[in-house]
């Protein structure tokens, strides 16, 4: 049974991604062996799917074009079952460590892979780490100019390795005269500070009931739906393990493995959930409105 308050439908999206291509390992595995390296992104997607279908929801899978070009059976799949595709770039490179010209082919690269692969359009990316922020004031534009309807890409904390403090924590238009719509992943306030509370490894680290507690804040307090967003490997205990990574990026990676799938079985019995694309027509239409009201 649903808590009470909880009508709003929330985003609930899946950043695909092999194991040795998360931003924890970047500096340890060479991309040059990422192909060398043993997949398990399309088990894990497989057993997303079935958690899924089993909860009766829909969600967005963010995925990688160089994921995508490899698995287009699972891609397929993944569409077919009524789940949103959208990118998450090419292959995890950081915006913020790409430059203007290179993004902007970057996410031209993944679009068209991905759209090949699933015959469906791409209207949605988020940025590999959320490494759109202070740093790359033309990201939003090159997606605007591209078409993309909606991005979220933007994590409005303070983090060692992402986070841009002082964007807003919902839904904004970041460029003048431009449709496009950013969906910053969710924060929850304690004691008038920010805290991450939109899924990750926060979720996975920390109690189940930390998460429900800042759901429910943004559901009830502010009126709005929450972003939230794990990835594959995150469900994979069994996956390798770089012994010789620095050991603050071990901690990160595999603590809580063996327990992240239960704890995701728990949300669809809190909450409600849906796929961004849905939230972001949501939250179109709440900024219309507070426009038309201004």
């Amino acid at each position: 049974m649903l808590n009470a308050g909880t009508s709003i439908i929330n985003g609930l999206s899946v950043d695909v991604e092999e194991w040795f291509q998360v931003g924890a390992f970047e500096h340890v595995i060479s991309r040059d062996d990422w192909p060398t390296l043993d997949s398990r992104v399309e088990r894990n997607c497989e057993a997303i799917l079935e958690m899924f279908g089993r909860a009766g929801v829909k969600a967005t899978f963010f995925t990688l074009g160089w994921v995508a070009q490899r698995r287009g059976a699972m891609m397929r799949r993944i569409a077919d079952a009524g789940h949103e595709i959208a990118s998450h770039g090419w292959d995890h490179q950081r915006v913020f460590n790409l430059g203007e010209a290179a993004f902007a082919a970057d996410i031209a690269r993944a679009r068209a892979v991905l759209e090949d692969t699933t015959g469906a359009r791409i209207s949605g990316y988020r940025a590999p780490s959320f490494s759109i922020d202070a740093r790359t004031p033309w990201a939003h534009r090159v997606l605007a100019e591209q078409g993309y309807a909606y991005s979220s890409s933007v994590a409005p904390i303070v983090h060692d390795h992402y986070g841009w403090r002082e964007a807003p924590r919902f839904a904004f238009r970041p460029v003048a005269g431009a449709a496009l719509l950013e969906i910053p992943v969710t924060t929850a306030e304690v004691g008038g500070r920010r805290m991450a509370a939109g899924g990750g490894g926060f979720f996975r680290m920390l109690p189940y009931g930390v998460s429900r507690w800042a759901i429910r804040q943004v559901n009830l307090r502010e009126g709005r739906p929450a972003a939230f967003y794990f990835h594959p490997w995150e469900i994979d205990p069994d996956q390798p393990r770089m012994a010789h990574a620095p050991l603050r990026s071990r901690l990160r990676h595999y603590t809580n493995l063996s327990v992240m799938a239960a704890k995701l079985e728990r949300l669809p019995g809190d909450f409600r959930w849906g796929r961004m694309d849905e939230i972001a027509a949501t939250e179109a239409a709440v900024l219309g409105e507070q426009r038309r009201a201004a």
